[in-house]
């Protein structure tokens, strides 16, 4: 009988939770969206099955019914910028939603310099983030997630943000700059939806669906439906992170006085510079932790005072003491190092600077050509120069069993992204799409060719609409400058984004003029959004502009030479700079090239070289970070990277 009693009770329970179940919405649709004009608005969300939903909105009031496992959804009629409106839903509760603006709707995905806010280069753009004022451009992050097993309902968090000072930090740089670019032209609200993962191959943010051409990623992913799959992987990569290679067994923290404190007194310590990576200055192969000491004369006027120290970039992780205490410290390589040094720290005269590096593979250090420094106000004390260094850790080599075992890393995972990321609010209707990714893939670069096209037909689907406009920046330029021609893995995957133009409606920045030969993130986000701007004027506003850089069309041998025509030359080709086209190499049958001889003759350019009698290869510009690529169109559009066979 208590048995039955208790069974009674649940049920009862069960059905009275279910009864007065609350209407609730997806994340993205809160006060202060941005909702597409002239297309389909489509609200949704979930409630009691059954319950009689209304969403009332700008003059139009729409009634549906909850299904039966409580999904509801209602479309709007097509309406015109405007805004701010209020969006009432109304079921068992009432939901009011405020601030809402009718504009047009930009989803931005991709890797960090997709990611990257403007809050990481506000000294670039300090100007910029304090006087900026554009509520209606407004931004919302989707928070990073996985998933593996499907696609989910809905995303965990993220708010819709203004383009003011106190809310624009987080905004994407590059998609921010191809806001306001669009906005100032055609004064219409913009909205941004950022979805974006740093280290991310194109695989992860690519649907099921996507892969229908690609059995062996097919696999994998059926592969990673399976739980117990998974979870051995996971536990074969926690196994190797806790073992030997990574036991914390550094000297400069053992010992009565750590190397870090103000009263160490370092013996043996050798010389190197800052900046610099250890490997090119007579250390060899160490993987490890390396400690830099240094005293620092700091003048009177900046003593007791708030300072900021820029050590540029750190290869991998590092920690910064001043005088014993700890100021600041970065776990990867790639972000710029400025830590904020609180008053009193400072001292007239002499002060103890440490620096503690790890680094986990390749060279480790310093990296060249970035600010070092400390500052206070308006006075500034260099860094750079000679420190005392001492290794405290040396991490031992990978055994053989773990070396090309799989890595496995949720967010690298096909569909991983897309599921938990991009599924959600693919019922929403967007303007268009802005794609900047590809540092991950650049290790293949032949199969981006495939992938590339693959992905946009795939959002293209996803979002229901085979039109919609697809602009995505080409890699800029990065690495050491080779001054022979040479292969390039950055230049064959240029070619591989060239080559995604055959698909209708997409457009590619060219950006091998914006790169830094030391930082995958370049700093200039501004003009890679600006050249985005130009390109979604023409795509998806219809202006009549030149929106790209030259761009190899065809070519014909004449003799010892090769005459190459363009599509896009705008007014006319031009070299950027006073000096000769350069970066022009040739090759005969034996694909053996020199550099070459370069002319410009209207719109065509002629190449040569006195080494080749019968040409049949040029390249232009194929370099990880080509020297001097200086072609251009006269609207100060550079030409993109190419080859021809």
């Amino acid at each position: 009988m208590k048995t039955l009693q208790a069974f009674i009770i649940f049920i009862v329970l069960t059905v009275s939770a279910t009864s007065v179940a609350q209407v609730e919405l997806p994340e993205i649709i809160r006060d202060s969206m941005i909702l597409q004009r002239n297309a389909k608005i489509k609200i949704w969300g979930w409630a009691s099955s059954g319950e009689n939903i209304s969403v009332s909105f700008h003059g139009k009031k729409i009634k549906t019914v909850a299904s039966t496992d409580g999904e509801w959804n209602v479309e709007l009629p097509k309406m015109k910028e405007g805004g701010p409106y209020t969006m009432i839903i109304k079921g068992k509760n009432e939901i009011t939603l405020n601030n809402i603006l009718l504009g047009d709707v930009w989803l931005c995905a991709g890797q960090s310099n997709m990611v990257h806010q403007l809050n990481i280069h506000d000294v670039t753009y300090a100007d910029e983030i304090k006087n900026v004022n554009y509520p209606q451009i407004r931004h919302f992050k989707i928070p990073t997630l996985t998933e593996l097993a499907g696609p989910n309902r809905d995303v965990k968090g993220g708010s819709w943000q203004s383009a003011v000072p106190q809310e624009i930090r987080p905004f994407s740089a590059v998609a921010y700059f191809f806001a306001k670019k669009i906005y100032n032209k055609n004064k219409v609200p913009i909205g941004l939806i950022n979805a974006s993962v740093g280290g991310t191959p194109i695989e992860a943010w690519t649907s099921e669906e996507g892969f229908q051409n690609f059995p062996e990623i097919l696999e994998t992913i059926r592969k990673n439906k399976d739980t117990t799959y998974i979870n051995s992987l996971t536990a074969i990569d926690s196994n190797q992170e806790t073992g030997a290679r990574f036991k914390i067994t550094d000297k400069g923290l053992i010992g009565p006085l750590k190397w870090y404190e103000k009263d160490f007194e370092p013996q043996n310590w050798r010389s190197i510079n800052i900046p610099g990576y250890w490997e090119d200055q007579g250390v060899r192969d160490l993987n490890g932790v390396v400690w830099y000491r240094k005293e620092i004369e700091i003048p009177v006027n900046m003593a007791g005072k708030e300072a900021m120290v820029f050590l540029g970039r750190i290869v991998d992780a590092d920690k910064l003491y001043i005088n014993g205490i700890d100021i600041g410290n970065t776990s990867y390589q790639y972000p710029q190092r400025r830590y904020s040094v609180p008053k009193n720290i400072l001292k007239q005269g002499k002060n103890i600077f440490v620096v503690k590096v790890t680094n986990y593979f390749g060279k480790g250090g310093f990296v060249p050509d970035k600010p070092y420094y400390v500052f206070a106000e308006k006075d500034t004390v260099d860094l750079k120069g000679y420190w005392k260094y001492k290794v405290g850790e040396v991490f031992a080599p990978p055994s053989p069993e773990t070396v090309g075992s799989r890595s496995f890393n949720p967010q690298n995972e096909p569909t991983a992204l897309y599921n938990a990321m991009v599924a959600p609010f693919t019922e929403l209707s967007i303007k268009g799409i802005l794609w900047y990714q590809g540092e991950s893939n650049s290790g293949n670069p032949g199969a981006y060719a495939n992938l590339l096209p693959a992905f946009i037909r795939d959002w293209r689907t996803q979002f229901n609409n085979a039109d919609l406009p697809f602009i995505y920046a080409q890699l800029p330029n990065y690495m050491e400058v080779n001054y022979l021609p040479s292969r390039s893995n950055w230049a064959e995957f240029r070619e591989s984004q060239l080559k995604a133009l055959t698909t209708p409606n997409t457009a590619m920045t060219v950006n091998i003029d914006l790169g830094e030969w030391n930082d995958i993130h370049p700093d200039n986000k501004k003009d890679v959004g600006e050249r985005m701007a130009l390109a979604a004027l023409k795509l998806a506003y219809g202006e009549d502009i030149v929106y790209s850089g030259p761009i190899y069309k065809e070519h014909e041998i004449d003799g010892n030479k090769i005459i190459i025509s363009f599509m896009h030359v705008g007014g006319g080709l031009v070299t950027n700079d006073s000096q000769e086209l350069g970066e022009f190499a040739i090759a005969g049958e034996d694909k053996n090239f020199v550099w070459a001889n370069a002319e410009i003759r209207g719109n065509k350019v002629i190449v040569w070289s006195d080494e080749i009698v019968n040409p049949q290869y040029v390249r232009y510009a194929w370099g990880d970070n080509p020297d001097n690529p200086n072609l251009y169109n006269r609207e100060g559009l550079p030409a993109s990277p190419f080859r021809i066979e």
